[in-house]
């Protein structure tokens, strides 16, 4: 149970920062995937409702 509180070792540190990075990383991607995805349905409709 020690060991469980106390993660302060220089390894754990710089793995951490590397897991947020890339948590990061992947959840831009995502949000800039969706933000395409809403952007061209906005575009389809609009481009039907202007026929």
């Amino acid at each position: 149970m020690a060991e469980k509180k106390s993660p302060k070792n220089d390894g754990s540190a710089a793995s951490r920062e590397d897991r947020l990075k890339a948590a990061l990383k992947a959840n831009m991607a995502r949000r800039k995937a969706q933000a395409k995805a809403r952007a061209d349905k906005q575009d389809q409709e609009t481009g039907k409702s202007g026929e």
